[in-house]
């Protein structure tokens, strides 16, 4: 691979978007990227400022109105996440080898890229939920159990007045199957449509789009279902720099790249968690 031929933003761009294509808890409609903006370096910090809601009196004409100031709140977005991939291509194997293989290693590199951004931001989420929306751990051993536990968590965001449009749940594989034995769950192969779905949306239940995915949190058997809104978590992310250099000491090209990101819940109170233990096989 000739070094001239190597073009940077290109592949940066070719890079971001596969690993998008990949992300489960890091995809937009799980977190929003409204501070993302241009990060220029890791370690950069945004800093997002919200105030509190004023206050309703009663009036009473020809007297004077009472004014308030505005509580406000400062939180910090810390890109302090930085990862990177680095891999050589010798010129032997580059001639031999098919037309196409290093861009198919760049692309295996955004896989697991995605996979330890997505890791990530799962644990920020779940240690970021308010107390009060934590439910109580349970055992899922049939399908009515399954959609029970969503309708739980429904019932805790809208106490928290979460918007309906726009609720997520992720799941693993195995509740999922539990819900495919329910009537209540909407499939997407029943629904007829695929339009703007979310990586791992396999349907709806209890207000929910349900995404599968097999990076929900799990200890020992005991799955974290991580349930809200977009409006919860911010998430940022950029590849900082992709470059190609000739290997000092063999004949062969080096091709490396930076993956720096963060992620917040800045919004404790519009995500929910319930731990579970899947106990039911398939159907039960």
């Amino acid at each position: 691979m000739a070094i001239a031929n190597f073009i940077p933003e290109v592949w940066s761009a070719a890079i971001l978007s596969a690993l998008n294509d990949r992300l489960v808890f890091a995809q937009p409609g799980v977190v929003n990227r409204n501070y993302e903006g241009d990060i220029a370096r890791a370690g950069d910090t945004v800093h997002i400022t919200s105030f509190g809601d004023p206050g309703v009196r009663d009036y009473q004409r020809n007297t004077d109105i009472t004014w308030e100031n505005l509580d406000s709140d400062q939180q910090t977005l810390v890109i302090d996440q930085e990862k990177y991939f680095a891999f050589t291509v010798d010129d032997v194997d580059r001639r031999q080898a098919l037309p196409g293989f290093v861009e198919e290693s760049a692309t295996g590199a955004s896989y697991n890229l995605a996979a330890v951004a997505d890791q990530f931001v799962a644990g920020e989420i779940a240690d970021g939920v308010d107390s009060a929306n934590v439910l109580d751990a349970r055992e899922i051993a049939t399908p009515g159990q399954a959609y029970s536990t969503l309708v739980d968590l429904r019932t805790r965001l809208t106490r928290t007045n979460t918007p309906v449009d726009g609720r997520y749940v992720v799941v693993p594989p195995e509740f999922y199957a539990q819900l495919l034995s329910d009537d209540r769950f909407i499939r997407l192969d029943a629904s007829g449509t695929t339009e703007g779905l979310r990586n791992g949306q396999v349907g709806r239940a209890a207000g929910f789009d349900v995404i599968e995915a097999n990076t929900a949190p799990e200890v020992d058997g005991t799955f974290t279902l991580l349930a809200g809104h977009s409006i919860a978590t911010t998430y940022a992310e950029q590849i900082l720099q992709t470059e190609a250099l000739r290997l000092e000491h063999q004949f062969g090209d080096g091709i490396r790249g930076l993956h720096v990101y963060g992620a917040k819940v800045t919004r404790p109170t519009n995500v929910a968690r319930v731990d579970v233990e899947v106990t039911g096989g398939e159907g039960s």
